[in-house]
Formats: C-alpha cells, sequence, structure tokens
C-alpha cells in the first residue's frame, strides 16, 4: 500500500520547495518529486528595455546567497552579446572573485549540513573552521570586487578598476596562510561526511553530468541547440504538484541533469564517486581548487595592467551567453542588446538544472534520508523561479507560458 510523505518546506536551503515521497509499506521511496513553491519576483523581465548596465545590478540581486555567479554570467552574457573581450587582468579579477566565493558558499554550506554530521564534541571546532574561512575569502571579494555580498566593481567591459599592489601583496599573504587551515578543514568535513554512516548509493541517479569549466565558466561549452526548456506538466506526472510548481525544466539532450561541484569533477577530473557522500566530498574537496587558483593567480596579477575594453554599448541584437559554474552548478544567462537597450534576458540557473534530478534522487531509500538528499544539492530556490500563477480562489490556474522573470 502506497503511502504519501509530503516535506513542506524543505530546510536549512535558501527559498521555499516542497518534497513530495510516494512510500511503500516499509518507508521506502518509490516516487521522489522536489519542486519550487517560491513566488516570482520578476527581475528579468524588468531588464527589458533598460540600459545593458543595468543587467549585472539587477542579476545580482536575484539572489542573497549566490549574487557573484549572477553578476558575472550577467556581465558575461552582455560581453558576449556586444562583442567584447576583456583584459586579461579583468578576466583574471573575476576569476579570483568567484574562486573565492567558491570557498565562501560550500563553507556556508558546510555550516547548514552540520547537524546532519558533526557530532556535538566537534561543532564548535567545525564552525570555527568555517568562520576564520569565510572572513578571508570575503577579505578576497571586498578587496577585488568592491563588495561581499554586490560586487560593484564588476562591469561590462571588464572590472572598475585594478587592485593595488599592495594589496594584491596582502590577499596574496593571507591566502598563504589559510592554506593548511583550510586543507585540515576539508578533511574534517570529508572524515565527519564518511564516518556518517549514509547508506551506500544513496542518492545516485544515472543523470549525466552538467559543467561548462572545472572552476570558472567557459560558454563555448554549453550548447544552446541542445537545450530545452518544458512546462512542468509536461515533467511531473501528478497534476497538483505540475499546477504548484513555481519552476520550468531545462533539459539536454532532452534529459535531466546534475549541476554542481560533483559533475564538475567528474566531467574535468577522475572523480567516479556518485551520490550523496560524493557530493559532499566534491564540494569539500574543490574549496583547495579555488583555493589554489586565487593563491596562483594573485601571484600572476600584474596590477598595473588594464582592465577595462573599449565597446560600443548600442549592441546589434546578437544573443549573447554567459556560462559561470556557480557553488551550486552551471549558471546561464542569456541576453539580446540592440539600440543602447536590453531586448531580451533570461537566466537558467543552477538548482533549475537541479530539481528534477533532486526527487529522483530520493528514490530506492528510506523516506526519513530524504532531506539528507536534497540538502546534498545545497538547493537555492529563489533563483529558479521561471513561473506564475494566476491567483484565483483555489491556484487552478496556471499561466500557460514560460515568464522571463
Amino acid at each position: 500500500m502506497s503511502e504519501r510523505v509530503v516535506i513542506s518546506p524543505t530546510s536549512r536551503q535558501e527559498g521555499h520547495a516542497e518534497l513530495v515521497m510516494e512510500v511503500d509499506d516499509e518507508g521506502i521511496v518509490t516516487k521522489g518529486r522536489y519542486f519550487s513553491i517560491t513566488p516570482v519576483r520578476g527581475l528579468e523581465k524588468m531588464l527589458t528595455g533598460k540600459a545593458p548596465e543595468s543587467a549585472p545590478v539587477y542579476a545580482q540581486r536575484i539572489c542573497g546567497v549566490c549574487p557573484i555567479p549572477h553578476t558575472l554570467a550577467s556581465a558575461e552574457a552582455m560581453d558576449d552579446s556586444l562583442g567584447i573581450e576583456i583584459p586579461k587582468a579583468a578576466r583574471q579579477l573575476r576569476e579570483l572573485t568567484l574562486a573565492a566565493h567558491h570557498i565562501n558558499s560550500h563553507a556556508i554550506h558546510q555550516f547548514l549540513i552540520a547537524p546532519d554530521v558533526v557530532p556535538d564534541d566537534l561543532m564548535v571546532t567545525a564552525i570555527n573552521s568555517v568562520s576564520e574561512i569565510r572572513k578571508t575569502v570575503q577579505m578576497v571579494v571586498d578587496i577585488v570586487a568592491g563588495e561581499g555580498i554586490h560586487p560593484s566593481d564588476i562591469r561590462i567591459g571588464g572590472m572598475a578598476s585594478n587592485i593595488s599592489e599592495v594589496a594584491r601583496k596582502r590577499l596574496y599573504a593571507r591566502c598563504k596562510q589559510l592554506k593548511p587551515k583550510l586543507d585540515a578543514h576539508v578533511e574534517l568535513i570529508i572524515g565527519l561526511v564518511a564516518d556518517k554512516g549514509f547508506p551506500e548509493g544513496l542518492g545516485v541517479t544515472n543523470a549525466p553530468t552538467l559543467a561548462t569549466d572545472i572552476l570558472y565558466g567557459n560558454r563555448e561549452n554549453f550548447d544552446l541547440d541542445r537545450f530545452t526548456e518544458i512546462m512542468p506538466e509536461s515533467w511531473f506526472d501528478d497534476p497538483e504538484i505540475a499546477k504548484r510548481a513555481c519552476s520550468t525544466v531545462p533539459l539536454y539532450d532532452g534529459r535531466n541533469v546534475e549541476v554542481g561541484p560533483r559533475a564538475r569533477l567528474a566531467t574535468y577530473g577522475d572523480f567516479k564517486e556518485r551520490g550523496v557522500v560524493a557530493q559532499h566530498v566534491a564540494r569539500a574537496l574543490e574549496m583547495k581548487t579555488a583555493l589554489s587558483k586565487i593563491i596562483d593567480t594573485l601571484a600572476e596579477l600584474d596590477t598595473s595592467a588594464p582592465v577595462m575594453a573599449d565597446f560600443d554599448i548600442r549592441g546589434t541584437n546578437k544573443l549573447g551567453v554567459g556560462a559561470i559554474e556557480g557553488p551550486r552548478g552551471m549558471d546561464v544567462h542569456m541576453a539580446q542588446v540592440a539600440n543602447g537597450k536590453t531586448q531580451f534576458y533570461s537566466c537558467l540557473v543552477p538548482t533549475t538544472w537541479n530539481i528534477p534530478t533532486m526527487g529522483i534522487a530520493t528514490e530506492g531509500f528510506h523516506h526519513e534520508f530524504g532531506p539528507h538528499v536534497i540538502r546534498a544539492y545545497d538547493p537555492c530556490l529563489s533563483c529558479a523561479t521561471h513561473m506564475i500563477v494566476i491567483d484565483d480562489e483555489d491556484r487552478s490556474i496556471l499561466k500557460d507560458e514560460m515568464v522571463r522573470i
């Protein structure tokens, strides 16, 4: 006899989502569905008709958790639409910003999952470690990009300014000092996850991985012709769930995919493990990759080099694509500029890609493990909303089109 277990909203994530699990007599999930119930806010739609320079400023406010990837994806999409090749130093500063954000975001996620994997006697150690790591990498973002939350110095065409030589040396020294501490933190997290004793195979799916780069992002590795976006009623077999879901379902080669740290390591490395434990391990290992990137880039950066390209802001209506590997996965922004105004804007954000896969990943195990599976993806729901529901009495009317928010 089938029973339905509903968790609404799921916890320790950004935004609101619902996990609906059909379970058998032993509580094993036979069908898992995960979907956003976070309402539309309209940021993408607001950009239509605005000056291109507005795009990164608006886009970075899609989310307070992952503003850096949205700022960069927006700037990269506009750069592409306007035919801009940014200077080398500008690219390095952008890479520095994103690498620092990766570490900061992953550390925050490890704080959120601490009640799941950290024993009481190690909780203070783990939290203090998270705090110390975040303090250093947020300083990198503050100095390189202008602000830690909404980076004001990332601009279309490059960066507002280069950093000083004094700042470069200071950041280099601080990040070198952080390395042994971060290495110890990564080993701590990996060990605690292993000690938790999650069931073997928990969260494993057959979804292919999708990533454009090992850390930063590369639009050349995202093929728009292989991408489709469908309505929730074409994905969910439960009409009521399809009616309530607030995001469309993006597919690549007609399939749901997995994006994120594990996807990057599987695509561009030799990481073979899959499932919940692998997600946590890959996220921790990526912190080391990101810190090495920061140290190497700071060692190479020419602080006297130009960081802004010359360009014509009027545009030619070319569809520009910005593909950035955010902490939660591939973040693609698309933009068209003509006559000095944004004609079209759309975002394909990490959690939107993962939503159809996350529900499936709960299947085959007891429903009590469902929240652990969801949290392993570190979902961020506000970014993912692409639907609008007309507010009648029973919320039964779904507007039959995608709304570019």
